[in-house]
């Protein structure tokens, strides 16, 4: 009888399965030093405990792009052990804003099956929630995967695809609690561009590219103790399709996080992800660009200090963004699309 995991295979997941993961996880100021170090992210609110007291916070909070990562990483030993690839997600909502000394828990329920015509992978969709230690909600979200069968020959379930919502409604979006931008400082932030001066349409290119190195994404996924093997072992890789280490997918989401600094500077809370896709792998060695376009911009319902944009990031590898690359007239993408990101920010007006 073996003692040790080998993580569960698609056919070992059932509809409707409860999940409670290890292991808890408190939140140190070290982990921010060391997230700030791969990305070097700016924006203030998450830098600076004097700006966050200054707009009404304890003391400056975790990105919450950090908390995602966090959260993420407590789900992959039960559900993407064995994945091939983490497809997507939709319907991500960030709740009560996390601080250093908090500890992080995370539970999910497997909510869609579909096995892929191979018959040798197929997709999980899963409702994961992270909680703080007095058991507020931090985060609320769905991703599928494409996980690897074990037995080949196990019977397929019957397919469930979830109805997902198409994006988080504003009414839905959770402020910070306490969050005042009344009196929101644009020098320091780096930033004169408000909420009223971006209009929907508009396409900004964010110029800096950030060259991605083999330990430092691996530092990474091993600070959100996040255990996918196809991030680490070079031995299984060799014989995969592309022969390397894939980079985590959050990795991307991160960097083009940080680079849209540069035009999206006074966006400083992620509020919702409405869908998200890693379009393509990407390897130590690339480049990662980004460019934002404005979907939607609403007023904050009872507030006057703040409103939402809806953004969407595309990130890019080895290929800059001053043509704004997406999709062609047939509808296929620019091959150096590697990021496809839909969500609301919180920003100033």
């Amino acid at each position: 009888m073996t003692k040790t995991v080998a993580g569960n295979y698609f056919e070992d997941f059932t509809l409707g399965q409860q999940i409670a993961h290890a292991t808890p996880r408190t939140v140190t100021e070290g982990d921010v030093a060391a997230y700030n170090a791969l990305y070097g992210s700016r924006f203030a609110m998450n830098s600076a405990d004097t700006f966050a007291m200054d707009s009404g916070l304890p003391c400056a909070p975790l990105d919450d792009v950090l908390t995602f990562h966090f959260v993420f990483g407590k789900t992959v030993p039960d559900v993407s052990l064995n994945a091939v690839a983490n497809l997507g997600y939709a319907d991500v909502q960030f709740k009560a804003r996390v601080y250093p000394g908090d500890t992080i828990t995370a539970i999910s329920e497997v909510i869609g099956l579909k096995e892929n015509s191979n018959g040798k992978t197929g997709v999980v969709y899963v409702r994961s929630v992270g909680l703080n230690q007095d058991g507020e909600e931090v985060l609320n979200y769905v991703r599928w995967v494409m996980v690897n069968k074990k037995n080949f020959d196990a019977p397929a379930p019957e397919a469930v695809v979830p109805d997902l919502p198409e994006s988080v409604a504003v009414a839905d979006l959770t402020i910070p609690l306490g969050l005042d931008l009344s009196a929101y400082n644009r020098v320091l932030a780096g930033s004169q561009h408000v909420w009223g001066d971006y209009y929907v349409g508009e396409k900004i290119d964010h110029v800096d590219g950030i060259t991605m190195e083999e330990a430092e994404h691996m530092m990474a996924t091993r600070l959100y103790q996040n255990t996918a093997r196809v991030h680490f072992n070079q031995i299984m890789q060799a014989d995969s399709r592309f022969g390397r280490r894939l980079i985590y997918g959050g990795h991307i989401i991160s960097l083009a996080r940080a680079i849209s600094f540069n035009g999206l500077g006074n966006a400083c809370f992620v509020a919702a992800i409405n869908g998200g896709a890693h379009v393509a792998p990407s390897f130590g060695g690339d480049t990662i660009f980004a460019w934002s376009e404005v979907l939607d911009k609403a007023d904050v319902p009872g507030r006057d200090d703040l409103g939402a944009l809806r953004i969407r990031t595309i990130g890019t590898k080895n290929q800059p963004c001053a043509e704004f690359p997406d999709k062609g007239e047939d509808g296929k993408r620019d091959p150096a699309v590697v990021l496809d990101l839909d969500y609301w920010v919180l920003m100033p007006k």
